[in-house]
């Protein structure tokens, strides 16, 4: 029997990324992040292997990359996401640099430090990003401005490592039923409505899709909307 590939999803302790971890742990060596002590335990209870990560923290991130080092990689998996509203000219600094922090440069540092494990073994990187990280939409400037920011690295990332063997693949789903989508609800004091929007595990399928795909293609950008479409009073 071959030897399982080795995944590492960032941001499993909820929404897309737990559901991600169900979704790979059959075939797949998962490796797990989370920041709470509860949701760690959560990931344990699936059978998988867990890491402490927090994104905010440079020593989480050091810690945590040097736990891999010597490790083989064939999947890297970026699920984590923070996102509060406000208006654009009413964001102040420690919004801009919380959701700057968490879904673009700790990402970042993050494929630095594991990129020639995933050139070693001619791996995937998978980046969740957001209907946001394609258009403007309102009381959403500073999330809207993170993902597309995600998506220049991604995209360049993907030129830069195309001739290492490293694939690059950007999801952009629109509404999914999470708790972040239902605190952006609250914010915006709008009817939290679960049963037209993805389900959490449906974008896991996706994200297993891309890494269970053919060595001689390349997935890149793959847009995931609900079924029957949701106005644009948010995108994310």
């Amino acid at each position: 029997m071959s030897e399982k590939r080795t995944a590492l999803i960032i941001g499993a302790g909820g929404g897309v990324g737990l559901a991600s971890v169900k979704a790979l742990r059959g075939h797949w060596h998962v490796i797990a992040t989370a920041r709470s002590k509860r949701d760690l335990s959560t990931l344990k209870e699936l059978g998988v292997e867990t890491m402490s990560l927090d994104l905010s923290d440079d020593d989480s991130i050091r810690e945590a990359l040097l736990s891999m080092r010597g490790r083989t990689l064939d999947a890297l998996i970026f699920t984590a996401a923070v996102c509060h509203t406000s208006r654009a000219c009413e964001a102040d600094a420690h919004m801009w640099n919380m959701m700057m922090r968490t879904n673009v440069i700790s990402q970042a540092l993050i494929v630095n430090g594991l990129i020639q494990s995933l050139r070693d073994r001619r791996g995937t990187i998978v980046f969740v990003n957001s209907g946001a990280g394609e258009r403007a939409v309102a009381q959403h400037a500073v999330y809207a401005a993170s993902k597309h920011a995600l998506r220049g690295y991604a995209d360049t990332l993907r030129l830069e490592e195309s001739a290492n063997g490293v694939r690059v693949a950007t999801l952009y789903p629109g509404q999914i039923d999470t708790t972040m989508l239902r605190t952006i609800s609250a914010e915006m004091s709008l009817d939290y409505e679960p049963d037209r929007y993805i389900h959490a595990s449906s974008v896991a399928e996706m994200i297993l899709m891309v890494v269970d795909s053919p060595q001689d293609v390349h997935l890149t950008n793959l847009d995931i909307r609900p079924r029957v479409e949701v106005d644009a009073r948010y995108l994310v």
